[in-house]
């Protein structure tokens, strides 16, 4: 036997092996649980119930292993079970569902009757709570929230200071990049010694803006102790490792090209002589098993689609039967129907196993096919957010076309907020938490997401609220889906909402993220009232809105007139004045005077260091700049131009 078929032998021998090996699924590494005993349930309860219930949604969702990020609730208050798992950014889909899978056996056994659980291993990590775990800050203190692991072994004392510094440059850098990229993940080496790298992995959960995610690293970093060789940090919303042995994948880190010439050339023809026919006997192998799973293809077949280049989805595990669909919501009842829009009726739904959906029946006139409706969907699923309605799935039979959503108990914002009764269920405390909430969901949509997408029907109807009153934007992906000239028997066209639309978009038919801006302004004042934006345009002679009147008091300087009467004096007038502020700062007329909403999120959080500008002239859908009822086109018939109902827009366009 020569010697290039002798280590082609043995090099093909090696990879069946590791394949046989890799088929029989490995326990990951358990690195620690915490399960606090101070909160309990008891067994056959309701809170028992939500957690398995949560447990079985968390292992079995395939569409989010890809991902290696999901969070949900189960359940509704007191008893509402809160849960997410996080794997490891270069575990491949299958290893991450492996470790979860795992995880969610474990901790039953580990965390017996404990209301609080956090399951760590080195290739995922597994929470649940009875509170929201992702809300807030977290902190190091608290066991059931952080976790700080480091190697018992010292770097020598003449290299601590360089080892050091090279951990926290290695690692700010990770952070940086880590921030900025669509899996919120970064892992790299650097050298330490001749003979010696420094490992360093960084991770975020993946609705973490931006500054949020660099935020949360930076926090842990500081955490860390560099005087050992190794060691991390796990919170809820982030983590940090380093190590001097590589404890990830390699293979997503670049390699240099190998040298020619030399020693080095011959090396490459032995290199080259090896991997070839292995190449050559993995193509046939995959080519085999492509031939035979089209040949066994059903409703699941697998679609595969690429929105970037480190993130591709199949539509399979989308995709939900009719059936299953029909009876979980009891063949379409109307004791489930739970509202109805421009793009069809919304169900609530409940699985044998408990799982609570919203099923939105979509209108059959839809002119889309197939694929490209399956399409649509696989984009929108990829936007994680926890203040957007999550879309989990889709089914299509015949003329249906059917969309399920997350379940969001406290039905939405204007049922609490327009009703004289319920109104005072909403303090200015929750009312300022929705603020923010909304303002960081627009600001995910317009920019930290991996689409740009304007919302353009931004209203208190289309902000759901969760079992603790967190507001979720919905329908931001409804006229994608559903077809951008879409028509129905109820509306001629969907575009918007009378009284929230900019009067750049009503009257000339331009729209930008300024367009939600303006909304989001209008949707402020609306929530700081308790008032509809037009309600109000009975008084003089039908030229008040909401809009018209808080100019009017801010310019009296008398702007705390605006406020809901159902607050009596429990709220903080400060925090009140700067948000009519910023609000008549997002309504003002000329588009390039309003902030974006980057800006608005900054001004919000930071509710006293950032000085905010005069605000000027406020834009009326209405009145153009000399006075005139615009038109939007050639028309000047605007009834054609609003949606009478809760239609959505939404125009997106790729990163």
């Amino acid at each position: 036997m020569s010697g290039y078929a002798y280590f082609g032998s043995l090099f093909l021998f090696a990879f069946l092996a590791n394949l046989s090996s890799s088929i029989q699924q490995q326990a990951p590494n358990y690195l620690d649980h915490v399960c606090p005993n101070t909160t309990t349930y008891s067994q056959n309860s309701t809170y028992s119930s939500n957690l398995i219930n949560l447990l079985s949604t968390l292992s079995s969702n395939n569409l989010f292993f890809s991902s290696g990020f999901y969070s949900t609730a189960a359940g509704r208050s007191p008893d509402v079970v809160y849960g997410f798992f996080v794997c490891r950014g270069d575990l491949s889909p299958e290893a991450c569902r492996d470790c979860v899978v795992f995880a969610v056996n474990d901790t039953l056994k580990r965390c017996p009757e404990r209301k609080v659980g956090v399951m760590l291993y080195d290739e995922c990590t597994l929470q649940y709570a009875d509170h929201n775990i992702l809300l807030g800050t977290s902190s190091l203190q608290n066991g059931t929230t952080g976790l700080l692991i480091s190697n018992t072994t010292n770097v020598t004392s003449n290299e601590q200071d360089r080892f050091r510094d090279l951990v926290l440059s290695t690692m700010n850098q990770s952070a940086t990049e880590a921030a900025i990229s669509n899996k919120r993940f970064n892992a790299t080496k650097a050298n330490f010694t001749g003979f010696q790298n420094l490992y360093v992995l960084v991770q975020c959960i993946l609705d973490l803006p931006r500054e949020e995610c660099f935020s949360c690293l930076q926090r842990i970093i500081a955490q860390l102790r560099t005087e050992k060789i190794g060691g991390r940090v796990v919170v809820p919303t982030c983590n940090a490792r380093f190590e001097l042995y590589p404890f990830f994948n390699k293979t997503i880190l670049r390699t240099p090209p190998i040298s020619s010439g030399g020693e080095g050339g011959k090396s490459s023809v032995i290199i080259i002589a090896v991997v070839v026919p292995i190449a050559v006997l993995i193509i046939i192998f995959v080519a085999v098993c492509c031939v035979w799973a089209k040949q066994t293809k059903t409703i699941y077949e697998t679609e595969l689609l690429a929105v970037d280049k480190d993130d591709i989805t199949t539509a399979g595990s989308l995709q939900f039967d009719f059936k299953a669909i029909e009876a979980a919501t009891d063949k379409f009842s109307e004791y489930n129907k739970l509202g109805e829009g421009g793009f069809g009726q919304v169900y609530k739904g409940t699985f044998s196993s408990g799982v609570q959906i919203a099923v939105k029946r979509l209108s059959k006139t839809s002119g889309q096919g197939e694929k490209e409706f399956e399409n649509e969907v696989l984009v929108v699923a990829k936007l994680q957010h926890r203040n957007l309605v999550r879309l989990l799935g889709f089914c299509m039979e015949a003329e249906e076309k059917i969309l399920i959503y997350e379940f969001v108990p406290n039905k939405s914002l204007d049922y609490f907020l327009f009703d004289s009764t319920l109104k005072s269920q909403l303090s200015w405390a929750i009312r300022y938490k929705i603020i923010g909430g909304i303002a960081r969901g627009i600001l995910y949509l317009h920019q930290d997401s991996r689409l740009t997408i304007i919302h353009r029907d931004l209203k208190a109807g289309n902000i759901l609220l969760d079992a603790d009153m967190n507001p979720k934007v919905a329908d931001f992906g409804m006229a994608r889906i559903f077809g951008m000239d879409q028509t129905d028997a109820k509306t001629r066209r969907i575009v918007g909402t009378y009284g929230y639309m900019s009067p750049e978009y009503a009257m000339y038919g331009h729209f930008s993220m300024k367009s939600d801006v303006y909304s989001f302004g209008i949707l402020v004042l609306e929530i700081i009232s308790g008032k509809k934006n037009s309600s109000l345009n009975q008084m003089d002679g039908g030229t008040c809105n909401l809009v018209t009147y808080t100019w009017r008091l801010w310019k009296n300087g008398s702007p705390l007139e605006l406020v809901d009467p159902s607050f009596g004096d429990n709220y903080q007038t400060d925090d009140v004045t700067r948000c009519i502020h910023i609000a008549l700062l997002c309504v003002q007329e000329d588009v390039e005077d309003r902030p974006n909403m980057s800006e608005i999120v900054q001004m919000l959080l930071t509710t006293s260091s950032i000085a905010l500008a005069v605000p000027r002239q406020p834009g009326f859908p209405f009145r153009s700049r000399h006075g005139q009822v615009g038109g939007a086109g050639p028309s000047n018939d605007l009834s054609s131009l609003y949606s009478i109902d809760d239609g959505s827009i939404t125009v997106v366009t790729p990163r």
